[in-house]
């Protein structure tokens, strides 16, 4: 299997779940150090470096996964940004970064692995917010998880006679450092978290090893007849609206 943004965060904690289960896991990421950290003590899990927003990195993640096992069960998109800016505000070339690699890179990775993948293989669409409200200053980034939904759900229509499901996991607020590689300050990082969690009903901030759970048991066998559908776990956010 194949999970990409790999080296921190929900990619990281799915990679050692999925390892932990008996899988081998490739995981793909921009930093050579930040995947052998998830690779560290973790013998099932193989590491390749990679831009995924890049033309020819679907080809080379496809061919280093074959290469290293022969054969691809489960694609996890799991690789985004996100760079805040309200409309007025919003950079043309930063928000085509955040279309490449939230939408284009999961379309064309997940296109050039599906000729390898057998029936009983899953696609894993990590995705976020529902379409039913707005997000103040993530115009780009949500409508990127939009669509990566509704990618989620024609996929599963597309390829389930061959035996093939689509999911999509969608994680309400995590604690994973994507804010902090969006440059915001701690300070700025920590107020977000302080109104965010006012609004959870469960009140807390999800860990990353909550939602890899949920990638990783949505992909087993028992879930079969799981599909084209999009799992929330999200503290109740999206009910509380």
């Amino acid at each position: 299997m194949l999970i990409t943004g790999g080296g921190t965060g929900i990619g990281r904690a799915t990679a050692q779940q999925f390892a932990a289960s008996g899988a081998e896991v490739l995981v793909v990421g921009r930093t050579a150090a930040r995947l052998a950290e998830t690779a560290e003590q973790h013998p099932r899990i193989r590491t390749h470096v990679a831009d995924v927003s890049e033309p020819d990195a679907p080809a080379g993640i496809v061919t280093a996964a074959l290469e290293a096992f022969g054969r691809i069960d489960i694609v996890v998109n799991n690789a985004a940004i996100t760079r805040p800016a309200p409309l007025g505000a919003i950079d043309r070339k930063t928000a085509e970064e955040q279309i490449a690699t939230n939408l284009l890179a999961p379309v064309f990775l997940t296109q050039h692995a599906l000729p390898h993948i057998e029936a009983g293989g899953t696609v894993v669409n990590v995705t976020s917010n529902p379409p039913h409200y707005g997000w103040r200053d993530n115009s780009i980034y949500g409508s990127t998880k939009v669509a990566l939904d509704f990618l989620t759900h024609t996929w599963a229509v597309e390829v389930a006679h061959r035996g093939i499901r689509v999911l999509s996991v969608a994680p309400g607020i995590t604690a994973t450092p994507v804010l902090r590689h969006a440059g915001l300050p701690d300070e700025q990082i920590a107020a977000a978290g302080r109104e965010l969690r006012a609004r959870i009903p469960l009140g807390r901030i999800a860990q990353p090893d909550e939602i890899a759970w949920w990638i990783l048991n949505a992909s087993r066998p028992e879930a079969s007849y799981l599909t084209g559908t999009v799992i929330r776990v999200d503290g109740g956010l999206s009910a509380a609206g």
